[in-house]
């Protein structure tokens, strides 16, 4: 199984979508906590809207997001208790059941999780692909 990753920071709409078509991704798998945005296009509704005008599905999994104190450590650069934090998050019953979620959605059709970072190793995209992603090719995608 493939999984493909993607993150949004300093890219456009049109470059993120290009993105996932030359991939071949048909489905985003949205892993950020917040799935709130600054950038235009980018939050939930809007994202999901536009995802659609091009026949890419999108499914939201909030409990693979990363807790607050997680994100404000990956702003600092602090890796450490990002994926302390994120380990901890990982541990609870509704993220186990999310990933294990994600996991089969992706097995369906070529999906991408999302989230901001555009630098996989800076995001927990990555830790969770480590911790749940045993046996699937990881494929970083960058707009």
């Amino acid at each position: 199984m493939k999984i493909y990753t993607i993150g949004y920071e300093a890219v456009t709409m049109a470059e993120f979508v290009a993105a996932l078509q030359t991939a071949g991704v048909r489905r985003v798998i949205d892993v950020r906590a917040l799935p709130l945005s600054r950038r235009p296009g980018f939050s939930k509704s809007s994202l999901a809207a536009e995802l659609a005008t091009h026949d890419i599905d999108y499914v939201h999994l909030k409990a693979l997001g990363t807790p607050k104190r997680g994100r404000d450590a990956a702003k600092k650069g602090d890796v450490a208790t990002l994926r302390a934090v994120y380990d901890e998050q990982l541990e609870l019953p509704e993220a186990q059941a999310q990933a294990a979620i994600m996991l089969d959605l992706a097995a369906e059709m070529p999906s991408a999780l999302l989230c901001f970072e555009r630098e996989p190793a800076h995001c927990h995209r990555t830790l969770l692909l480590e911790a749940v992603g045993q046996g699937a090719e990881v494929i970083e995608l960058y707009a």
